[in-house]
């Protein structure tokens, strides 16, 4: 996949900082499930001064039962809101089971697939926020057969961190968060976890109508 960075006319971007290019480079190493086709997509615009964004899809027998996003934001003088330089946002949706839109519980599970990802993965972090949605849909008339449908929708951001420990200077790597965000979706479709000691391959990047 083609690393590339986007900056925003108007926004006092000027070159792009080495340490955004090398953190762009970092989310495109992470290594996600066959199940997910990742790919580029075009950031959004005025946010920040920098910034580079990723889809994803996860298809389940030719089914494609989930749909993310995941940007990472830049703004070399700091944003206070982050309590730091960079930001992730991301937003999961998935299709889910129409007797589970009731339960109670379905909102704080929904964010702890999040934030236990995160943990999971080592991926360091502060400033954590967002909303878990429930939407329900019925259908009626002529669209009667079809049955109602269920969704689940996590919006969250955070600020990644470097370790704790590191020295100064040391590379944020979005691997991590990138591969926790990939593992929320995959949880939140109904995807078992990964056994123990069972290497991740790599997901179908950038393929979808490539034609390879």
């Amino acid at each position: 996949m083609v690393v590339r960075q986007e900056t925003h006319p108007g926004t006092g971007a000027g070159a792009v900082p080495p340490e955004f290019q090398e953190a762009v480079g970092s989310m495109h190493a992470a290594r996600m499930r066959p199940e997910i086709f990742c790919e580029e997509m075009p950031a959004p615009q005025r946010i920040a001064p920098f910034a580079s964004a990723l889809s994803a899809d996860v298809t389940i027998d030719d089914t494609d039962v989930g749909t993310g996003r995941i940007i990472l934001l830049h703004d070399p003088a700091g944003n206070d809101a982050w309590d730091g330089t960079f930001r992730c946002v991301a937003y999961a949706r998935a299709d889910i089971e129409l007797d589970l839109i009731t339960d109670p519980m379905l909102a704080d599970v929904g964010w702890s697939w999040l934030t236990e990802a995160l943990d999971a993965h080592g991926a360091t972090y502060a400033a954590a926020s967002g909303t878990v949605t429930r939407v329900a849909t019925d259908s009626f008339g002529g669209m009667a057969d079809e049955g109602g449908t269920a969704q689940l929708e996590i919006r969250a951001s955070w600020t990644p961190l470097t370790a704790a420990g590191s020295p100064p200077g040391t590379t944020l790597d979005l691997a991590p968060h990138v591969e926790a965000w990939a593992e929320m979706l995959c949880t939140a479709v109904g995807l078992p976890p990964v056994p123990d000691g069972v290497t991740v391959m790599p997901s179908r990047r950038g393929q979808r109508g490539s034609g390879r």
